[in-house]
């Protein structure tokens, strides 16, 4: 069994967003069915995808309700930084602090997690 966190960067804008975020999301789906141990984390540009992803009009919904229990949170910088701190604490999703105000890299190497970054 392997540790997989898969991290979104990706912005919601842009011809190719949508394909890294149904990448990603399958990707934690196809783990989390393999019997693996999964983290969805939020990051960067990519922490206004929460919204968005729990919207029930969104195409990718239930998709993202599915991994409601993989997914670790968002990151609490960046989430602020653009502006989605509120709207991610909305979601039910909560907002990564473990290295300063950031989320941290480290802490999931070090747990023996892979890093895949979409």
């Amino acid at each position: 069994m392997s540790k997989v966190a898969i991290v979104i960067l990706s912005d919601t804008e842009g011809g190719e967003a949508l394909g890294r975020v149904v990448n990603a999301l399958t990707a934690a789906k196809e783990y989390g069915e393999g019997g693996d141990t999964v983290k969805v984390v939020f990051t960067g540009a990519g922490t206004k995808w929460v919204n968005e992803l729990a919207s029930p009009d969104h195409k990718l919904h239930e998709l993202f309700a599915s991994l409601k229990r993989q997914i670790e949170g968002a990151c609490g910088y960046c989430a602020g930084a653009f502006g989605v701190s509120a709207e991610v604490e909305s979601c039910g999703v909560r907002l990564l602090e473990d290295y300063g105000s950031n989320m941290s890299f480290r802490k999931l190497t070090s747990q023996g997690f892979q890093i895949l970054t979409f």
